[in-house]
């Protein structure tokens, strides 16, 4: 649906998931498309759509409201941000939303915030943007756009993080779910517990490999899967770094202990060629790795289940988009 550049024009509104939303208000030097996700998190989103329209135009910023779309194509949006002058895509949604609409945007000279409205939330939560839809908002409105990194796997987007593992058959299994939300994501960790085992991978580096085997390997570029759960506590999302997080074949019994330590930042950033025989859990940077996944281990980007491959090539993408975050 077409608007006109010099107002932003009015029409109906009709039923967020057949069409968008669009309210017109006093044109400013800010024109912000907010995307939404109608069927993340758990909360009806009727307030927090008024609370945009009223906010918007108390503040005389263009604005229109738009439903995401499963299959993730926003190419309808590249000519509208270049001959419209939008200056931001807003993304009301979760890790899965944010991965789709970033990844198809990311090259467009737009700002992006984020609504968090999904499961875990962790781009968000990384970035210390508020949990609550009326703060993230706020921020929106009045926060700093800086550069954020991202990288590829196998030439596929993410955002934030990513890995092979346990972690990934959680994420396989809970998308299955009806109900989508903490208890449920904790129900299914539990459940893979006591029947994780691990995996066999070769890790590739610039200066050496090595094998390993693992009950998971996380690529992170923020620091959390979400739900405030830390993994990499030291990640930076503007280093130029990936953070990778192995956590070896160990006594079951002894996987949540140091898993905890690792939560709560006991384990250091590592040399491997020291540490890779004597630890538990490796924590390390790179710019890049190519892991050869030797068991087929499942796969997830940003949380989304993905189809897994023998061979993994990870790169990192260096200021690759601009996200609104606190000052």
């Amino acid at each position: 649906m077409n608007i006109p550049n010099d107002n932003f024009a009015t029409v109906k509104q009709v039923e967020l998931k057949q069409e968008s939303r669009i309210q017109k208000t006093t044109t400013g030097k800010r024109k912000i498309i907010y995307l939404v996700n109608p069927i993340s998190g758990t909360s009806k989103k009727d307030l927090l759509l008024k609370n945009i329209e009223a906010v918007c135009k108390q503040q005389e910023v263009a604005y229109e409201i738009e439903a995401t779309n499963q299959a993730g194509n926003y190419d309808f949006l590249r000519d509208r941000i270049i001959s419209e002058n939008i200056t931001d895509i807003v993304i009301i949604g979760g890790d899965g939303t944010v991965n789709q609409v970033i990844g198809a945007l990311r090259n467009e000279p737009v700002r992006f915030g984020i609504i968090p409205y999904g499961s875990g939330n962790g781009l968000a939560l990384a970035a210390g943007i508020p949990k609550k839809p009326k703060k993230a908002l706020e921020l929106v409105l009045a926060g700093t756009a800086k550069p954020v990194d991202s990288f590829l796997i196998n030439g596929r987007f993410s955002c934030m993080l990513s890995g092979l593992g346990f972690d990934a058959q959680v994420a396989h299994n809970f998308a299955s779910k009806a109900s989508r939300g903490l208890f449920t994501y904790t129900q299914q960790s539990l459940l893979n517990y006591f029947k994780a085992q691990p995996y066999q991978f070769e890790i590739m580096l610039d200066t050496f490999s090595f094998f390993t085997d693992a009950f998971f390997i996380s690529i992170a570029n923020g620091n959390q899967f979400g739900n405030n759960f830390t993994i990499a506590p030291n990640a930076n999302m503007s280093d130029g770094m990936l953070d990778i997080v192995i956590v070896q074949k160990m006594n079951k019994a002894k996987l949540p202990f140091a898993i905890l330590r690792q939560i709560r930042g006991n384990n250091k950033l590592q040399e491997l060629v020291d540490d890779i025989s004597k630890k538990n859990i490796l924590y390390f940077q790179t710019p890049s790795l190519t892991i050869k996944n030797l068991k087929l281990a499942p796969l997830h980007i940003d949380g989304e289940p993905v189809e897994t491959e023998e061979e993994l090539n990870i790169e990192i993408l260096p200021n690759c988009f601009r996200l609104i975050q606190p000052v």
